[in-house]
């Protein structure tokens, strides 16, 4: 299993939500591209990197892809790409792979588009879960249901999905592993991300033991809670 640190930037800094509450903000850094090398340089495949304000307003910061393409960092990028222009920007700016949220709860028909524009390998379908609804915009709006979602994700033809539990996100008391069970048992085929929730090397270590791809870890590092080569350890070193 993969371990993907994250690095959310807000106002050019790089940053922690509780929950996704935009007023409730943990600052780390003020180097994002500089903090994303330090994790590629302590053995991470891929960095996870999230524009927030580009999240909350739907316009994103092209500045931040081209800061990161040039620093040679293998990196995925969400925040604010809802169509095809904008998923292509990032991809040209340097990304691996675009994560996209709203296009996936609101407009299905747009990220059919992105997967048929960029190919499927390049795009990863964010599924990020409140009070059993599946929302966009930043976390900020009403959502749709789960399971229409999730079948609008698998039309799409994307692959994998990063499924958040919202109320677990920076809480550090474990991962939401009803959410993605439903998931799973709502798509079988898709490739799953664990994000939300990771305090512990034990928490790795379950997911690991569940099958998931990768598992999302962000605060619990930034915090010291274990190291990202302690993390990586334990991804790969499967219960026998």
């Amino acid at each position: 299993m993969l371990v993907i640190p994250a690095v959310d930037v807000l106002g050019g800094a790089v940053v922690r939500l509780f929950q996704g509450n935009y007023d409730a903000v943990t600052t780390y850094s003020h180097a994002p591209a500089a903090v994303a090398s330090r994790w590629v340089r302590a053995g991470a495949s891929i960095v996870h990197v999230v524009d927030l304000e580009g999240a909350r307003s739907g316009t994103p910061s092209p500045g931040l892809w081209l800061d990161l393409g040039d620093t040679g960092v293998p990196f995925q990028v969400g925040g604010g790409i809802r169509d095809v222009s904008t998923a292509r920007g990032a991809i040209g700016c340097g990304a691996t792979r675009v994560v996209i949220g709203s296009a996936a709860v609101h407009n299905p028909v747009e990220l059919s588009a992105i997967v048929s524009a960029i190919g499927a390998s390049a795009v990863v379908a964010a599924i990020d879960v409140r009070a059993g609804m599946a929302v966009g915009s930043g976390w900020l709006d009403s959502g749709a249901t789960l399971s229409e979602v999730v079948g609008a994700v698998v039309e799409s033809g994307v692959g994998t999905a990063l499924v958040t539990g919202i109320e677990r996100d920076g809480a550090l008391d474990g991962p939401n592993t009803e959410i993605l069970e439903t998931v799973r048992s709502l798509a079988p085929g898709l490739s799953l991300i664990a994000s939300g929730g990771v305090g512990s090397l034990g928490d790795i270590a379950m997911l690991r033991d569940s099958g998931y791809e990768a598992a999302i870890v962000g605060r619990a590092l930034y915090e010291d809670r274990f190291t990202l080569e302690e993390a990586i350890e334990t991804a790969d070193n499967r219960k026998s």
